[in-house]
């Protein structure tokens, strides 16, 4: 049997002989990088393209490949239900109460069916509970549903947030983003948004592109707000009140505040946060595969989040790197009125966006379909592989063959329609037509057996059953792999704190600040919060520094400048001890020259107030930035790649393995490329010796009937009589020769399979050669598991800049039960 364990490449089942009617030995591979360049599944109810998505989907999460799967008729949660051990009491909380009704059993009894099923199946596919366990070992499943607290909800509070600036920099892009979110939106309160007609859409897209454009974040309650009372004066070259009057605006707002209002929108702002790298990698960066339900919703629900979802996907893309491996996939179960040939709803731009650009960034779409008519073909003619099942009509048939004769037109290939229409005529359940822009021909083949329980779609109870036992990020410890490798840094210049050190001065207070004599300059820290109920204002004196440390390495690749502030405590001699200050955010324009208002102050050391206390303050403060001031960047070795500079582990673990699996799909091309002549010469002599095995058993099959009718009719002739004895012996002798020339061909039958038993095992043993050789390569790279060196870059004395070194007063709130000891007031010399 074929190795199918190897790198880089999907496990998707046999070859499939159409005249026969059964699976051949050959296992179809197909690699991973084809995904780039997107595909398509088209089947009716019962053709098996759910289980063929799903071995899709288990494959890329054996790779570590990522996933957000879209699920609009809700049988896709069955990727949670893998089960190691393949035991009856694994499937008994999932199997089906109607299916076990239905054949008279017991739910124990049928859970046992089940399992003696799936172990079967499995086995017939040469996996077994070891190779569902490594599945869940490579990835984290987790199942969200959106509008709902029956799965892990997710918040659309980012909806209307003000996209990054790389993305309100182009006009098209945020048209495009804006003009989405709006028709989802209106969709919800029951208004067909056209964006050229309708003035609803023209005016709550100006709205949001002004607030965008001027990087302000909005809600649906300020959204609302400014339909009442709108930030432009003209839409167009009308005055607003024109374009759209109060009172309309008003029943816009009363719409849009029912949506806001109702009980059930409340769980749309609950819940995970929309945001793609959370659903495609947990915590610590381990590849997710995230299955988003949306069965539940209505179709304006569906819309309006499919919507979000995907232009969220489009953010996402856009700031990562080019890619030449696949990185992620992103899976849509039912395109059906998402992506139609004349319509344009709000899914349609950016899913069209997606599959011409996605390639370039390493990001895969595969969208499924059983209903293949009401589709925008020339859209789908971006993707290079096309899974096709069992279709219901001749119609379905027709146009699914003109769509696929688009794409090969695109590509220059050639396309047998006659061909492909017989094909297409006798595929059997679970049998799929497969055509790869990458390959030299199409493919027939038989789907493997799925790993996951297909049980079909589950009830309320059910996912929130399983949602809970899959929590997102439950392997995880909190906050793992998060930080920087800065992160864990003692108290220093660097440190981020909402206050310095205790001063050997602080319990000591007065009323009022000191007066200070001329050239001692005193600044305000500005206070933030409401104060507690019936606190105080108290002011500490402290250093503040504010400088300027620019960190450069050549080889490193690194040239930053970080502006470092920081209050630090005195002593009682007046000095600063900046080894004890923490990190402020504040800037030098912002300090105010007066407290906040009524106060009270701790002492000042008399040391303080002098004009030179400020120029040693300045002098340690230079010599503090230089010392303790560094950068940290995580390095692995494995790959010789350096984390940039405040990248957090997690980020820099999930950029490593897109940069992992680059690096090996090189090395693993490199691999193939070494051993192709060799295994396409064996492959040759395995065709050769199963030829003449054919051809002998041919020879053997008509000699033995030859013989037989020699023996026979020497028979007969003797029992009968003929021509005479010596014709009869003659045909006996015929016959005897014909029995020796059985004998030989049943020989040469013999040795002709024993001949193709050498060559077979002898392409075995090369393609185990090369799988030993790609999991020595496998084995290479685990960069979530591979220990992180640091490596520390220092500034020179020269890269150390002071901009301020001054006294500051730092707020706190006393509380009313709260004494402090009255201060003697140093008055100046």
């Amino acid at each position: 049997m074929q190795e199918f364990e190897k790198l880089g490449v999907f496990y998707l089942g046999r070859r499939w002989d159409l005249e026969a009617g059964q699976a051949e030995a050959d296992l179809v591979l197909y690699k991973s990088n084809d995904l780039l360049t997107h595909a398509v599944c088209v089947g009716m109810t019962g053709s098996g393209k759910t289980g063929l998505c799903v071995t899709l989907l288990e494959e890329a999460a054996i790779d570590g490949i990522p996933a957000l799967v879209i699920d609009p008729k809700g049988d896709l949660s069955n990727l949670l239900l893998t089960f190691p051990r393949l035991s009856p009491e694994e499937f008994r909380p999932w199997v089906s109460e109607d299916d076990a009704r239905q054949k008279n059993l017991s739910l124990d009894e049928y859970a046992r069916e089940q399992a003696e099923l799936w172990q079967r199946g499995l086995g017939e596919w040469g996996q077994d509970a070891a190779r569902i366990q490594r599945l869940r070992d490579a990835a984290e499943f987790a199942l969200y549903t959106p509008g709902s607290t029956a799965g892990t909800p997710i918040s659309i509070l980012r909806a209307f947030e003000a996209p990054e600036p790389a993305l309100r920099a182009d006009s098209e892009l945020l048209h495009e983003r804006v003009s989405a979110t709006v028709t989802g939106l209106l969709a919800l309160v029951g208004i067909a948004g056209d964006p050229l007609q309708s003035r609803e859409h023209i005016l709550l897209a100006t709205i949001l592109e002004k607030s965008w454009r001027d990087s302000r974040d909005l809600d649906l309650a300020s959204l609302i707000r400014q339909v009442q009372n709108p930030p432009v004066a003209r839409v167009g070259i009308m005055d607003t009140e024109s374009f759209f009057p109060e009172k309309d605006r008003g029943a816009l707002a009363t719409r849009l505040n029912n949506l806001l209002s109702a009980p059930g929108f409340a769980v749309w702002r609950e819940g995970e946060p929309l945001a793609i790298d959370r659903l495609l990698f947990s915590p610590s960066g381990k590849p997710r595969v995230s299955v988003i339900s949306i069965s539940h919703l209505d179709d304006a629900q569906r819309m309006f989040f499919v919507s979000l979802l995907l232009n969220e996907t489009l953010t996402w893309m856009r700031g990562q790197a080019g890619a030449t491996s696949l990185r992620a996939i992103l899976y849509m179960d039912e395109i059906f009125g998402y992506f139609p040939p004349v319509a344009n709803p709000p899914s349609k731009t950016p899913l069209l966006t997606l599959l011409k650009q996605a390639r370039a960034f390493g990001l895969g779409i595969v969208l499924a379909t059983q209903n293949p008519v009401d589709l925008d073909y020339k859209g789908l003619s971006n993707a290079g592989t096309w899974f096709l099942g069992r279709l219901q009509t001749e119609r379905d048939k027709m146009r699914v063959i003109e769509g696929l004769e688009g794409v090969a037109a695109a590509e220059g290939g050639a396309f047998d329609r006659a061909r492909v229409e017989k094909i297409l005529s006798g595929l059997a359940k679970r049998v799929f037509f497969m055509h790869n822009v990458h390959d030299d021909e199409p493919t027939v083949f038989q789907v493997r057996w799925a790993m996951s329980y297909l049980r079909g779609p589950l009830s309320r109870d059910e996912i929130k059953r399983l949602a809970t036992a899959e929590q997102p990020g439950a392997n995880d410890a909190p906050g793992a792999a998060t930080a920087s490798a800065e992160a864990s840094k003692p108290a220093s210049p660097t440190a981020e704190a909402s206050g310095a050190g205790t001063s050997a001065v602080d319990e000591a207070t007065t009323d009022m600040p000191p007066v200070l004599p001329a050239g001692v300059v005193q600044t305000f820290i500005p206070s933030t919060g409401a104060p507690p109920e019936g606190a105080s204002l108290h002011y500490a004196p402290r250093a503040l520094g504010i400088g300027r440390v620019h960190f450069s390495d050549t080889k490193l690749a690194i040239d930053v400048e970080r502006t470092v502030s920081c209050l630090a405590p005195l002593d009682a001699a007046g000095g600063a001890d900046w080894r004890q200050a923490a990190a402020i955010a504040v800037r030098q324009e912002d300090l105010p020259s007066a407290p906040a208002g009524r106060a009270t102050f701790a002492s000042l050391p008399a040391a303080a107030t002098k004009p030179r206390a400020a120029a040693a303050w300045k002098k340690t403060f230079a010599d503090a930035l230089y010392r303790m001031q560094k950068i940290e960047l995580w390095h692995c070795e494995s790959l010789d790649i350096v984390s940039k500079p405040g990248e957090a582990e997690r980020d820099f673990r999930i950029r490593l393995q897109q940069a992992a699996r680059q690096q090996r799909d090189k090395l693993v091309a490199k691999l193939r490329q070494k051993y192709a002549q060799r295994l396409a010469v064996a492959a040759n002599r395995v065709r050769r010796a199963q030829q003449a095995v054919d051809r002998e058993k041919g020879e053997a099959s008509q000699a033995k009937v030859q013989t037989v009718i020699s023996i026979g009719s020497a028979i007969l002739r003797t029992v009968f009589g003929g021509r005479g004895r010596s014709a009869t012996v003659g045909r006996a002798t015929t016959a005897a020769r014909g029995v020796g020339r059985s004998v030989k061909q049943t020989g040469d039958v013999a040795r002709a399979e024993e001949t193709l038993e050498i060559r077979q095992r002898e392409h075995d043993d090369l393609e185990a050669e090369l799988a030993a050789e790609a999991g020595a390569l496998s084995a290479k790279f685990d960069p979530l598991n591979e220990r992180l060196a640091t490596i520390a870059v220092s500034p020179r004395k020269a890269d150390v800049t002071v901009s301020l070194v001054t006294l500051a007063w730092a707020p706190r709130w006393k509380q009313p039960d709260e004494t402090l000891a009255p201060a003697k007031v140093d008055r100046p010399g």
